[in-house]
């Protein structure tokens, strides 16, 4: 039997194991060149564990945002933000991106605020409106991170 998160709200190990694996899939894909899942452009983004230091890989929706930057939202679906956003934080200087059929590239985060998240959004939303529907049913509002190349 699995058991599942009760206090914090995170997944439960079945979740967690099903997420690897779709993530893992789509990673492979992207590494082909085939770089797009449910209409969206997807990169890997890569960090470092928060508490563990152990090297992540996660695919994420992308949005252009000129001079080679990117922009990625951290909906993560839930309550709370997804655990790439805390890795991206929590070690920036250790994050990187690689777009579909090409080499990693090391990157400068940037949690986007006020004016300039805004901005960003609007042009997020417009390209994504699945994204802004989302949003709209969250309690918390979805930081916005640019990745600039390094």
């Amino acid at each position: 039997m699995v058991r599942q998160k009760e206090k914090t709200g995170g997944p439960g190990a079945l979740s967690r194991w099903m997420q690897h694996r779709a993530n893992a899939r789509v990673n492979r894909k992207v590494r082909k060149g085939r770089g797009t899942f449910m209409g969206t452009d997807v990169l890997i983004l890569h960090t470092v564990g928060k508490r563990s230091g152990e090297r992540r890989e996660t695919p994420v929706a992308w949005f252009p945002d000129g001079d080679g930057a990117r922009l990625v939202v951290a909906s993560g679906g839930g309550s709370r933000n997804p655990d790439w956003f805390a890795n991206l934080m929590a070690h920036p200087e250790r994050a990187s991106m690689e777009l579909p059929g090409q080499e990693t590239v090391p990157v400068t985060p940037q949690r986007l605020e006020g004016a300039d998240r805004e901005a960003a959004w609007r042009r997020i939303a417009e390209a994504q409106p699945r994204i802004a529907k989302y949003q709209s049913r969250s309690d918390r509002q979805y930081p916005v991170v640019r990745l600039t190349p390094r």
